[in-house]
């Protein structure tokens, strides 16, 4: 039996999993007949996906996932027209790896939101840092950042760095004068470097006019909408369709 100052010190170290697999253990009669090494084993197991599943919770909890629940397996496709063999090489995170980006283009209540949400979820399942935003939430945030000197700067570095962002709601609003400078500085940090999910209703054609047609809107459309992996999220209505059905 461990005594209390074992499981103190076990707590100092940030081993707390450790005490309760060890008194998971204690009430278990079969493994307390275990040999040492296999109750040793067991107990790593044990420490080793408590700590992981707390990780992976940060991370989802950190992301701000607009639909935290979205899951891969849960992506409804029949009558959809979804491109299911990109949507698949999408969900496996390999595309982070290679720092390539994703283009979710469709109209209002196509499900682009929470097909950008799945392929979030299973990145912070894979342990990559990962950030959802609605755009218009992060400009407003660049707009507050003036205030500050030397806040905007921060802004960028910190949004830059994402492994994975996910860019809700892109150019569904209007663009100021200022915002396609701070767009372009963001989409240099991140070009090459990172991987980005945009969620649009807009095709690129559109992009270069929605973000003022100046030269940094030239930029940004050249980083992104010809480079990236483009999926249209099909012609059905999934807020109508879950609407009648899931009543």
């Amino acid at each position: 039996m461990v005594n209390e100052e074992t499981r103190r010190k076990l707590r100092e170290l940030n081993l707390g999993e450790a005490v309760a697999g060890l008194e998971m253990q204690q009430s278990e009669p079969a493994t307390i007949g275990l040999s040492f090494d296999e109750r040793l084993q067991r107990l790593v197991d044990y420490v080793y996906q408590e700590k992981y599943n707390s990780r992976i919770q940060r991370l989802v909890k950190a992301a701000r996932l607009r639909f935290p629940q979205a899951n891969v397996q849960d992506v409804y496709y029949k009558g959809r027209g979804l491109n299911q063999e990109l949507l698949a090489g999408l969900f496996s995170c390999q595309y982070i790896a290679g720092h390539q980006s994703i283009i979710l283009q469709g109209f209002t209540g196509s499900g682009k939101t929470y097909l950008a949400c799945a392929p979030g979820k299973q990145a912070c399942l894979h342990q990559i840092r990962t950030r959802y935003i609605r755009l218009p939430d992060l400009l407003m945030e660049y707009s507050d950042a003036a205030l500050v000197p030397g806040k905007q700067k921060q802004l960028l570095d910190r949004y830059g760095k994402f492994p994975l962002l996910i860019i809700d709601e892109w150019l569904v609003s209007d663009i100021s004068d200022s915002e396609p400078y701070f767009l372009f500085e963001l989409m240099e940090r991140r070009s090459d470097s990172t991987s980005t999910i945009f969620c649009t209703q807009y095709r690129k054609e559109d992009w270069i006019r929605r973000l003022g047609e100046g030269v940094q809107a030239e930029a940004v459309v050249d980083r992104y909408a010809y480079t990236a992996f483009w999926i249209e999220t099909g012609s059905m209505n999934m807020r109508e369709y879950f609407a009648k059905n899931m009543k």
